[in-house]
């Protein structure tokens, strides 16, 4: 018997940073995918009306909430999505907005870390059932300046050399990673585009060349993507 599609949704906070593979990981699968574009004032969703929630990236920061007002509105709303027990995947800024309303700090990373480097799993990764799903060393996409804590009764698993904190789990239904899998060669020209002034130099900053040149990376993380999705959906539904 055929197991009821799910219903996702996603947290959008720019027109140009979008959900990427995790919308066709999800469509093949026939599940119901919607969002809220944050930046256009959309509705947020009642606790009823979704299974799992997806919390995007975006350009801005956390403690922003002067300049994008809606950021108070969205951290109440993961913070109620917690308390109804969702499931709830957060990249880059979605992991820090995860951290935050979980009550840790998110501050700049020592530096930006923008192109493709290696994560590895952290030590204490196998004190979460979720860790299963990560290999033990992968190649990433990342895009970011800022950093978070890990949270109290998180477990942390994963890091980078460039940024210590790259992934948490909070109990069996949350986590939050810092880099990117669902990143597709067209969503990183997005990014290109729209946010040239990060591209300055770095030790860990990579030119646009650099970042396109190989579309294998893509395909490879957008496997990993599917593997952990596809694990969670049978985890959460045995």
């Amino acid at each position: 018997m055929l197991k009821k599609p799910l219903s996702i949704h996603c947290l959008q906070h720019v027109p140009f940073e979008g959900p990427g593979f995790i919308e066709s990981w999800a469509l093949v699968r026939g599940h119901r995918l919607t969002a809220t574009r944050l930046y256009a004032s959309h509705r947020l969703p009642a606790a009823e009306e979704f299974d799992w929630l997806f919390i995007l990236g975006g350009p801005m920061n956390v403690y922003e909430e002067s300049r994008f007002p809606w950021l108070a509105r969205e951290k109440r709303f993961i913070g109620e999505a917690l308390r109804e027990g969702k499931v709830v995947i957060g990249i880059c800024l979605g992991a820090q907005l995860l951290a935050c309303v979980l009550g840790a700090k998110v501050t700049r990373n020592p530096c930006v870390e923008i192109g493709w480097y290696p994560v590895e799993k952290a030590s204490q990764a196998l004190q979460s059932s979720l860790s299963g799903f990560l290999p033990d060393s992968f190649p990433a996409f990342h895009w970011h300046g800022d950093t978070f804590e890990i949270p109290r009764g998180a477990v942390h698993l994963a890091r980078s050399e460039a940024c210590e904190n790259q992934a948490f789990a909070y109990g069996d239904r949350v986590v939050a990673f810092q880099f990117h899998l669902e990143s597709t060669r067209e969503s990183v020209e997005n990014l290109i585009y729209n946010c040239p002034e990060d591209l300055a130099e770095g030790p860990f900053i990579q030119s646009p060349l650099q970042m396109l040149a190989d579309p294998g990376r893509f395909r490879a993380i957008n496997r990993l993507m599917e593997d952990i999705l596809d694990g969670l959906v049978t985890t959460f539904r045995s």
